[in-house]
């Protein structure tokens, strides 16, 4: 399974129950211009109606603005040369920071998904790119976290 970023802005808006607002309380908090039209068009199906792609830097301010939305503003400045690619595992970082999930939480996230992850598997996909056992997270296991996340949420787990 290929994720698009739309999948992930809507897999994470389903999982954890946000509304549009939230999400563009997110995008605010970030200063970026974000028109409750487009988020509509980027929440919808490739196929609908007015569908909208939804660009790597407008799912990476999300990620950012809900970190700030859940954790409060940082007291880090991002460097300005420190542009960041938007993979995966920095994906899977951000939602663990504005979730302030756990090790434990996060094997049963992905345990609730089926896949079993020992506490090495699970830090080798926060590591940096440039250690030698960071381990990219694929779009399987992204989608297995994700699905993990809406099983919780689902469940009745806490809410975040």
């Amino acid at each position: 399974m290929i994720l698009t970023t739309n999948d992930i802005l809507y897999r994470i808006k389903k999982a954890l129950h946000l509304s549009e607002e939230e999400i563009l309380k997110a995008y605010a908090l970030e200063e970026y211009d974000m028109t409750p039209e487009h988020l509509e068009n980027m929440l919808k199906r490739r196929l609908d109606k007015g569908f909208e792609p939804c660009s790597f830097e407008e799912l990476g301010v999300f990620l950012d603005g809900f970190v700030t939305l859940k954790r409060g503003p940082s007291d880090k400045k991002p460097s300005e040369d420190e542009a960041l690619e938007l993979t995966n595992n920095l994906i899977l970082k951000k939602l663990r920071v504005a979730l302030n999930l756990k090790e434990h939480e996060l094997q049963m996230l992905f345990a609730l998904a089926d896949v079993e992850l020992s506490k090495q598997q699970l830090s080798s996909l926060f590591r940096k790119e440039s250690h030698k056992n960071f381990k990219p997270c694929s779009d399987e296991l992204l989608d297995s976290f994700l699905e993990g996340l809406d099983e919780f949420y689902y469940e009745g787990g806490e809410e975040y």
